[in-house]
């Protein structure tokens, strides 16, 4: 068993960067998974799954050490950081045991004598990752990708250089051959030279609308298939019957979880005029009641966020929205010097204020006030974004209704908004294109192959 112990952050205090690698070492990079794949692609169901039975175990065994260093590099509280690492053990799990029977030959009825599909894998798949879930974003991708006989680069957020590592390691020590999961330190210029490699068949992002409009364009030019999984300002829909001590429980623990940055955290809260003043009360005073602070205390439900320049740019947008009319309900924002950032909650929101327009990313709730339900879905679905919602009423057939009008990827009914390896993921509009998770998500990497014989 390999010592963790040994890989060490080197993104300390002045926030020092891995060096990037010259394009001779990524090409050798390249080269390495073509040559993998060959051997891969004809591996059985079996021997990929023993590997990532592997992974999992791996992970679960050091789930603590891998959440220290997801906290010392982007300072999420270290219990969130430790779960964060057994669901990637989950994904694993469920990739392994599932991905034989979503991959079989799939029979047509046609009038041919025979018809069916067969599903196959691209090649080199490579992975865009960002800070905020540094083990997460990457096992969601790698596990169902490499079930399906695909090959994998990731390139990650220069921030969290240490998690590479380790990352690294458990695929290395479950015993994946050289080639098939790598890593390179590259620089934004030398995507599209990677993305234009003969080797990759597609590319797989996480992060901003920017980065994705960028991403999809470059995969469009030398046409790969890409999934962009990208921001979101998610509604959370609270109706005048809803059990609203239950909702605002899952308001906060939603838009407060990862110290706010979290793309499928509720960010616009939509509440009836009739119950808009009880719920803010509450919210108002669980957000107060929350204990900011050092993340490896057990106590501390929010840290800093991941850099100073987050914190500087969320600052800034909600001084924007207030110089445009925005009203602070509650007090906080950045703490000057550092990268916390308190909880804080705006009202008073309406169009061409940032907090009106664009995602927040971190820990301040944006309330609106609507007349009824069906103002409630106008108004959520006149954001750019499309990734997930949340809708709280006690007449469950009225919020299955509402959920099939919302322009969104996901909808949760009654409950927290999370994602989960059984369920597809991904949004539309801004929010991204394609799915992660689930079936589809294993799907969205494989050559889908029709066959008929007559």
């Amino acid at each position: 068993m390999k010592d963790y112990n040994t890989i060490k952050s080197t993104n300390n205090a002045t926030k020092d960067r891995p060096e990037f690698e010259k394009w001779s070492s990524v090409h050798q990079k390249l080269m390495r998974s073509a040559e993998a794949f060959e051997t891969w692609k004809r591996s059985s169901f079996e021997q990929r799954a023993a590997l990532l039975e592997n992974a999992a175990a791996i992970l679960d065994e050091n789930a603590p050490k891998f959440a220290r260093m997801i906290t010392d590099e982007m300072s999420k509280p270290l219990q969130q950081s430790i779960a964060e690492v057994k669901k990637c053990a989950l994904v694993c799990r469920y990739y392994a045991q599932n991905s034989a029977s979503f991959l079989e030959d799939s029979a047509i009825k046609t009038n041919f004598k025979k018809s069916y599909i067969s599903y196959q894998p691209l090649g080199c798949i490579v992975q865009i990752m960002p800070f905020n879930f540094p083990f997460w974003q990457v096992f969601r991708f790698a596990a169902p990708a490499l079930m399906a006989g695909n090959v994998s680069l990731l390139k990650h957020a220069p921030s969290v250089p240490g998690c590479v590592e380790l990352i690294q390691s458990v695929f290395d020590e479950a015993g994946f051959s050289p080639g098939i999961f790598q890593h390179v330190h590259v620089e934004l210029e030398q995507i599209e030279k990677i993305v234009a490699h003969s080797a990759v068949q597609g590319v797989a992002l996480t992060g901003s609308t920017a980065a994705g409009m960028a991403v999809g364009a470059i995969s469009g030019k030398h046409i790969k298939t890409c999934v962009l999984e990208l921001g979101g300002a998610d509604p959370f829909i609270v109706l005048a019957d809803a059990d609203l001590e239950a909702a605002a429980t899952v308001a906060v623990q939603s838009r407060m979880h990862n110290s706010g940055q979290t793309c499928i955290s509720a960010k616009r809260f939509i509440l009836e005029e009739s119950i808009a003043g009880p719920f803010k009360k509450i919210v108002k005073k669980k957000l107060q009641k929350l204990v900011v602070g050092d993340p490896y205390h057990p106590q501390t439900n929010i840290s800093a966020l991941a850099r100073l320049d987050l914190a500087e740019k969320l600052q800034a947008q909600v001084d924007r929205s207030v110089e445009l009319g925005a009203i602070i309900e509650l007090s906080g924002g950045h703490q000057v010097g550092s990268n916390y950032f308190h909880p804080m909650i705006l009202t008073g929101l309406s169009k061409g204020m940032p907090a009106y327009e664009e995602e927040l990313f971190g820990p301040v709730v944006c309330i609106f006030e609507v007349k009824d339900a069906e103002e409630a879905v106008q108004l959520a679905n006149s954001s750019s974004f499309g990734l997930a919602a949340t809708v709280w009423s006690n007449d469950l057939s009225k919020a299955e209704s509402i959920a099939k009008e919302l322009e969104v990827g996901a909808v949760a009914i009654n409950r927290l908004m999370s994602s989960d390896p059984r369920i597809p993921f991904g949004g539309v509009k801004k929010s991204g294109i394609g799915r992660e998770l689930g079936k589809e998500g294993l799907l969205s990497f494989v050559n889908i192959k029709s066959v008929v014989i007559s």
